[in-house]
């Protein structure tokens, strides 16, 4: 049955914008260019967003260059007071922002709803940082001296965020840089623009000055409006999630000013079950894990492991949960997963079913296209007898295909877990406690999960190694990316007392 082509009205029509937000005003792009934006899952347009270049970005520069000066000055109470608005307005429309996010994205919409809040909680828990941004008092090792550290913000921030998380990306960055004093500029992802451009509405409302936040939009013109982020002499700090590639081309860029950096890069987390796992727990937590927004996540499960003990039985019970999706448009009553993003990542997923199966993968349930459905969709795949020769054990699918690998022992599985350039998340399944911290400490990535396969909290630091990129968002550490650690040194403070 093909997607309902029925979008459920918002209840604030305002806040579906389809203009720049800059200096605390709606603009154009100065060409007066624009470029679509449609349902993946019923490839109708949804409307249009102007398409910024090398020009608009300048602008959108120069002005968050302004707002800094007064905006640092504020106390890291006042940046909380206003933070705290823009969380509250964001759980006040989180019903409106959710169905953006499916419109856009098309993730089921209670997927959506789960995004709103999630993105609404970094609002709030940077609101509770910005007042604690500690410095430090150090015993100085000359006589006299006194030394101690304050924590101060940046500057201007590029803020370049990807499509499958529109409205959490944008908050997992901006919150933070606004808790520390900084102000920025947000290139919004041009297959989802919508969802962010609501959330500058209602920073608008929220009462944030003009210039402190700015949201750009661009499709074609990605790259120019990249480029000229990274060039600027102005912009002191860049945080950026999307593909590795990209981060690498963005890191070059940013070598003539030598920026701040903050990347969250690709993944390609292993999943790894052993035989004294619970299989119920297992089988439930790689379900969420790998099919969460029908597998386009970083952090999804990519290659799942399983001890020969239990691997039919892990299989079977994995395929048997598989049978209950249901595929469909995210508005659609008891739909489970919804479209990809584009024809792209379907041919990709397609590719990586075709070459497992040609290199004796078998097929467990899945493994087609959905045209049905329309040219966006792929049915949930479950694939056994999975090597390490196929193209899914090294690269990331960013879909909906679950290929499952048999491995015998501990330290055969690390090394097949670690035989990745990237190193985003990994996850494990045991029961034996002195196991799981063998396992985590030997796993090259940033963050384990164990007995779970979700793990993003705005309360947990999240990042990876290697190629997965460097810094931390969220957490007690995500401030400090947006922030510098000045050192002051006094001296002549040994004199004795007056008089004595």
């Amino acid at each position: 049955m093909a997607p309902n082509k029925t979008i459920p009205p918002l209840n604030d029509k305002s806040l579906f914008k389809q203009e720049c937000y800059v200096n605390g005003e709606w603009v154009k792009a100065k060409s007066g260019k624009t470029f679509e934006v449609k349902d993946p899952g019923t490839g109708k347009l949804i409307g249009t967003c102007p398409e910024c270049s090398k020009e608009d970005t300048d602008e959108a520069i120069k002005v968050a260059a302004a707002a800094f000066p007064s905006f640092r000055k504020t106390t890291g109470r006042e940046r909380s007071r206003m933070l705290r608005k823009w969380y509250q307005l964001m759980v006040d429309n989180a019903d409106d922002i959710a169905k953006l996010i499916t419109w856009e994205n098309g993730k089921p919409f209670a997927d959506a709803k789960g995004e709103a809040a999630y993105a609404a909680a970094f609002f709030e828990w940077f609101s509770e940082e910005a007042p604690r941004t500690d410095g430090d008092t150090i015993p100085a090792t000359v006589p006299g001296n006194r030394v101690f550290t304050i924590k101060e913000p940046v500057g201007v921030c590029g803020l370049i965020t990807p499509w499958n998380f529109p409205a959490a990306m944008i908050t997992r960055k901006i919150a933070p840089a606004l808790a520390a004093g900084c102000t920025v500029v947000a290139k919004s992802p041009g297959e989802t623009p919508f969802t962010s451009l609501a959330l500058a509405e209602l920073a608008h409302r929220a009462g944030i000055p003009k210039g402190v936040v700015n949201f750009i939009t661009a499709l074609e013109n990605t790259a120019e409006v990249g480029s000229a982020i990274t060039a600027s002499q102005t912009v002191r700090k860049i945080s950026f999630t999307g593909s590795t590639g990209v981060g690498k081309l963005l890191m070059k860029q940013s070598a003539d000013t030598l920026k701040k950096l903050s990347f969250e890069l690709g993944g390609n987390a292993p999943f790894i079950v052993f035989n004294d796992a619970d299989l119920d727990v297992a089988v439930n937590g790689a379900i969420a894990c790998k099919f969460r927004s029908s597998g386009q996540t970083c952090v999804c499960a990519n290659r799942l492991y399983v001890q020969k003990g239990i691997y039919d039985k892990f299989a079977a019970a994995f395929t048997e949960k598989v049978k209950g999706f249901k595929v469909g448009g995210g508005y659609d009553e008891g739909v489970t997963h919804g479209p990809l993003i584009h024809d792209r990542a379907v041919s990709k997923v397609d590719a990586h079913v075709r070459d497992a199966e040609k290199q004796g993968g078998k097929i467990h349930i899945g493994g087609q296209k959905m045209p049905d459905l329309g040219s966006n969709f792929f049915q949930p795949t479950v694939i056994t007898g999975m090597t390490m020769d196929m193209q899914l054990a090294s690269e990331e699918t960013f879909g909906p295909v679950a290929g499952i690998f048999p491995f015998e022992t501990e330290a055969e599985v690390v090394g097949m877990a670690n035989k990745a350039e990237v190193g985003l998340a990994g996850y494990f399944y045991t029961k034996d406690l002195q196991r799981a911290y063998r396992v985590s400490e030997a796993l090259e990535v940033g963050m384990v999960g164990i007995n779970t396969g979700l793990i993003s909290d705005p309360a947990a630091p999240f990042g990876g190694v290697k190629e997965s990129g460097f810094g931390r968002e969220g957490s007690k550490y995500g401030i400090s990316e947006y922030q510098i650690t000045k050192m002051v040194t006094m001296g002549g403070m040994g004199e004795p007392l007056q008089g004595s």
